[in-house]
């Protein structure tokens, strides 16, 4: 994909966010959200969401072994095999489980649960709480730069802001030569946790 290529994809999907909205869980739909719902929005539905979601005040908030669920995937966003991999990550044995997290205050840590030859603690990352690389507002970022992991693994940025009571959206991105870009949308519940894997 060229730069100029990426630089579009990530501007469709921040345009809507720069726009000044409500943020925190009660700025969401009244409909009750949970992973089924945020799994039959698209990239733009979610962008939008997302845009309205709040950083925790600490990363506590995260705390356990949240249940994960992949959500939109950029190339895919409207085409029938988007709708397949959507029901895949339904799928109580797709390879990704969620994460667990530990920490207080403004930092903190976790891993990937990862279901594939068993259950796995898989791809450590550090958490804090910092401005969002979309839109700048605050969000809780998960950095995988860590001498644990494999290169292709330390390119990736994730960050999650809550957008329902105990729920929990974001984006993963590739890190670039200039400002990372958009892969897809993921989710966690911290409503419904899962059993933890060793420790982290």
């Amino acid at each position: 994909m060229t730069q100029s290529m990426t630089q579009s994809v990530t501007q469709s999907v921040t345009q809507s966010m720069h726009e000044e909205r409500p943020r925190g869980p009660k700025a969401a739909s009244a409909r009750a959200l949970d992973l089924d719902a945020l799994a039959a929005m698209d990239v733009a539905a979610l962008g939008a969401l997302y845009a309205k979601g709040a950083a925790p005040s600490s990363v506590e908030a995260l705390a356990g072994h949240p249940r994960g669920r992949m959500l939109a995937v950029r190339t895919l966003d409207g085409r029938r095999r988007g709708g397949a991999i959507a029901s895949l990550a339904r799928a109580g044995w797709f390879p990704w489980g969620g994460k667990s997290f530990s920490g207080t205050g403004a930092s903190g840590r976790g891993v990937n649960r990862v279901h594939l030859g068993g259950r796995h603690a898989l791809f450590p990352f550090h958490t804090s709480i910092r401005a969002s690389v979309l839109d700048g507002a605050p969000c809780v970022a998960l950095d995988y730069d860590l001498p644990d992991n494999p290169s292709f693994i330390r390119a990736i940025h994730d960050e999650v802001r809550e957008v329902a009571p105990g729920l929990y959206l974001g984006p993963a991105m590739w890190k670039t030569k200039t400002t990372p870009a958009f892969v897809l949308w993921f989710a966690l519940d911290t409503r419904v946790q899962s059993e933890p894997i060793g420790d982290k």
